[in-house]
Formats: C-alpha cells, sequence, structure tokens
C-alpha cells in the first residue's frame, strides 16, 4: 500500500493503522465474531468459473458450508435448491467474463437478490484470499455490507443492448475489410484510394466489383465512378493502372466478400434491432424546463433539426423510436448524433433514477478525476481506468464541437484554452454532455441551443464578477474605462 493511503477499514476506523494493528484488524475480521454488524445475515457467496463454481453459505446452514456445483443447467438448478434449502435470501458475486450471465439469469428466476460486485471492491478490505477461500470471503464482505451492487440493466433493453454491442463488432469489421481491400489495391499499384474517398461507396463497390469480373482498361473502369466524384475520367484512369496480379486479386476478392457479408450481418442486427426497439413501451414527453446552458420555453426559437446520419448508422427511423422511448430527443443537444444516442440508451436505459445525482452517473462513467483524498487533504491524482461505452462515445461527441457556432461548442474551446491538454478538455466536456443527458432523461428539458454568443457573455459577465469580488476584497471598485468599446464576441 502507498504511503499515506488508507484502507476502507482505516477510513472507517479514523485513524492510521501502522503494521501490527493491521494484522490485528486482519485477525479480528477472520475471527467468528469481529464485531461488526451484521447487515445480510442470509447471505451466500460464489466463485464464478469457468466449468463450475464455489458457493459458500453461513456455518450451521448445512454439514458441507462450501459446495462445489458445474457450470450447465441441471446443476445450477440444483445449486438454487440447495441455497433456498438453507434459507439463503441474498447472494453475491465478481462479474467474471461472461460466465456469470448464466448464474445470474438462474439465479433471479428462483427469486433471490443478487449483488454482482466490482472486484477491484474486495481488494479495498484487507486480507488473504484464493480460489478456494473466494467464495467464503465474498459471502463474509456482503453478510458485513462491504460490497456494493453493480450497475444491471433491466428489462427489455438488455436484447437492445446485446444486439447494438454485435452490431459495432459488425461495423468494425467491415472497417478493418475496407483497410484490407485498400492494402490490396496498393501491391498492385492502383491508387484508387488517392482519388476516391470511400472505397465502400457507390463509386469505390462499381470500379472493385468489375475488377473482379475480370475489367482491366482503365477508362471503362472509370466510367463506373459516380457524377459527383470531383475527379475528372482522366485522373481516375490513370491512377487505376496496375500490375494485377493474380494472387493480390484473390486477396482482394477475399476482402471485398468479407465486407459484403459484414453488411449483410449488419443489415440483420438493423431488422432485430427495430424489432425490439418497437416492442418497447412508449415514455410520456416530460415537459421542458429552464436548465443552465441552454434549455430554454416554448417561445424559444430551437435550432433546425438535424440531418440524418449516414453511413453506418441503422437503415431504419432510430431517432424517431428514441425520442419514443425516451420521451425526449438527446440528439438535440450539439454533437450527439443518432449512434451516439443509441449507445446511450442501450448501455444505460432510459431510468437513471438508480443513480443519486448527475455526479454520481458521470463519476460511474468514469469522467471525473481519480482524487485520493487523506484527512480532506487530496494525495494523489491521476487517471481512472474505466472501461464504458457510453464514455468513449461521449468523448467522441465532445471532440465534434470543436469548430460549432453553438453553445457547447464555444465552452469546449474555452476548456481547451484553459485546460493543460486537448485530452483533458475533451473528458471535461464529455463529462458535461454526459450530466445533460442525465439531466434530459431525469427532469425531461429539451435542449435550445443559445448559440457561442451567449456562453461568451455570460463568461465575460462571470470574469468581471470575479473581477469586482477580488477588488472589493482589497478595497477597490472597477471603473470602466472612458470610451471603451467592447470587442466583438469572438466564436
Amino acid at each position: 500500500m502507498k504511503k499515506g493511503r488508507k484502507s476502507t477499514f482505516e477510513r472507517l476506523a479514523g485513524k492510521s493503522l501502522n503494521r501490527k494493528q493491521r494484522r490485528q484488524l486482519q485477525q479480528r475480521f477472520d475471527s467468528p465474531e469481529p464485531g461488526l454488524e451484521l447487515i445480510h445475515r442470509n447471505a451466500a457467496g460464489i466463485d464464478v468459473g469457468n466449468t463450475s463454481h464455489f458457493v459458500a453459505v453461513p456455518e450451521g446452514r448445512d454439514p458441507e458450508p462450501v459446495q462445489e456445483f458445474g457450470c450447465w443447467t441441471a446443476d445450477l438448478v440444483r445449486m438454487c435448491q440447495w441455497l433456498q434449502a438453507c434459507g439463503i435470501e441474498t447472494v453475491v458475486m465478481q462479474a467474471t467474463g461472461v460466465y456469470w450471465i448464466p448464474l445470474y439469469d438462474q439465479l433471479q428466476q428462483h427469486g433471490f437478490a443478487v449483488v454482482v460486485a466490482n472486484a477491484q471492491h474486495t481488494k479495498n478490505v484487507p486480507g488473504r484470499k484464493s480460489d478456494v477461500r473466494e467464495a467464503r470471503w465474498l459471502r463474509q464482505l456482503h453478510s458485513y455490507g462491504l460490497l456494493a451492487n453493480g450497475f444491471q440493466l433491466e428489462g427489455e433493453m438488455e436484447k437492445v443492448r446485446t444486439v447494438w454491442r454485435l452490431r459495432d463488432r459488425h461495423v468494425k469489421e467491415a472497417g478493418r475489410a475496407v483497410q484490407h481491400m485498400q492494402k490490396a489495391l496498393t501491391k498492385m499499384n492502383v491508387q484508387l484510394a488517392n482519388v476516391i474517398s470511400d472505397l465502400s461507396g457507390v463509386s469505390g463497390q462499381a470500379i472493385l466489383g468489375a475488377i473482379l469480373e475480370g475489367e482491366r482498361d482503365p477508362y471503362r473502369l472509370a466510367d463506373l465512378r459516380h457524377e459527383r466524384v470531383r475527379a475528372s475520367r482522366e485522373e481516375v484512369a490513370r491512377s487505376l493502372e496496375g500490375n494485377w496480379r493474380e494472387d493480390v486479386v484473390f486477396e482482394l476478392r477475399q476482402a471485398v466478400e468479407q465486407y459484403q457479408f459484414a453488411q449483410r450481418q449488419m443489415q440483420g442486427c438493423d431488422e432485430q434491432l427495430k424489432q425490439y426497439l418497437s416492442a418497447l413501451p412508449s415514455a410520456l414527453p416530460r415537459p421542458r424546463r429552464k436548465e443552465e446552458g441552454g434549455s430554454g420555453s416554448d417561445s424559444e426559437t430551437a435550432r433546425p433539426a438535424k440531418k440524418a446520419t449516414r453511413g453506418n448508422a441503422p437503415s431504419f427511423d432510430v431517432r424517431g423510436e428514441l425520442q419514443r422511448i425516451a420521451g425526449v430527443d438527446l440528439t438535440s443537444i450539439e454533437g450527439i448524433n443518432v449512434m451516439t444516442a443509441q449507445t446511450i440508451l442501450s448501455e444505460v436505459g432510459v431510468d437513471l433514477s438508480r443513480f443519486a445525482s448527475e455526479n454520481h452517473f458521470v463519476s460511474w462513467l468514469g469522467l471525473t478525476p481519480s482524487h485520493d483524498i487523506s484527512g480532506g487533504k487530496v494525495i494523489g491524482r491521476g487517471r481512472r481506468k474505466v472501461q464504458n461505452r457510453v464514455a468513449m462515445s461521449l468523448r467522441m461527441a465532445a471532440s465534434t464541437l470543436r469548430n460549432s457556432p453553438s453553445y457547447l461548442g464555444a465552452r469546449y474551446r474555452y476548456l481547451c484554452r484553459k485546460l493543460p491538454s486537448k485530452a483533458s478538455a475533451v473528458k471535461a466536456m464529455a463529462r458535461y454532455l454526459g450530466i445533460l443527458v442525465y439531466r434530459m432523461l431525469t427532469k425531461g428539458p429539451e435542449w435550445v441551443d443559445r448559440g457561442a454568443a451567449a456562453y461568451e457573455q455570460k463568461r465575460g459577465d462571470a470574469e468581471l464578477a470575479s473581477l469586482s469580488k477580488r477588488a472589493a476584497a482589497k478595497g477597490y471598485g472597477l471603473v470602466p474605462k472612458a470610451g471603451f468599446q467592447p470587442s466583438a464576441i469572438q466564436v
């Protein structure tokens, strides 16, 4: 343990512990009566594994309080029956890969209150753990209420999340296939990517299809380009003069087939996703409410609707479905498009009441700084290692605000000037976007952009108020300069 950092028990005890005191505390915790208050008397702990699970119940409930069960369904049912016979009401386990999911579903069906704990939380308490003792250790921690339950997506939205994550994998596979196509063309000195920006577009796929069918005349291939391609026929034809190696053409064919297969898989996911979204209940439109930074009343003029997202967006009206389900339009926030909104709702759902506040929500996303506090003082700073799909999407949304003439765009540019690095500005802006998402899903305001000028005016007023306060503290007052005209606000 690093010098100056306290464990959970040390913070609760209110004083620092030396090595001897920590050893005594560990002996107390391992004793049958450690003197701590029992929160969950009928608790069991499960060490999740690939081929088997170790389950521990309190002493006296069974002659063998720790037993091993197989991972097949029949044994999982037998495990649940054994837990019911032991009088167990709540079960704790760690999220180990995907092995915990079938066990979690089976326990839920049998009426147990299941707690899926973060593995990092069990390391905050001193103690030695092994594979054999893990189940008993988890049960003991949970019985004293030392483990918090992780976030679990409820209802039918879990189906949406499964399909959306699968679709994201197909999108990435299609992107790798496009890179493979470009590599094969470059090996044959076919510089098509220099005159056509996207090989997966209409022109690129038409030309690649003709090449695979045996066409080698560069001018006939150039005639297949779309009319919107800026490069001339001569330029495209010159870029299509290559050596046409047989082995590389075969490689190109494999890459094109891989891309087309990924596209078909994405289309199948779109159909399934549309079915799941249409089955979700509609939410009543929430009333508008004035909030900081951009919400307004009905009398304010909202900015024009965004253009439909192209590229890898689903083929149906996702925006309309999401607005119907959530009761608000998340895409009304500048920087958040249909893909980002779909990722947010599929990962966290529409009910954020399980988060105590907006600060708890962005902390769960990993968008808050890591401050190690001891004795009321910050003793360490760093980055939190949190892998969260919503946070990644919000970071991408924040980076698109660089040249936006909107309120959020002005805020992002100010953060870029204020913070030491661009990564810090992106994270801070992503945090603010997460707060706006939380407010919309809980309070229901619709975002009405006031423009960059409004943010610059608000920031200027805040700076002037700060200067006035500092001057008053020194016994001075601010007097405007005669004839001074403020310069135009830079957006």
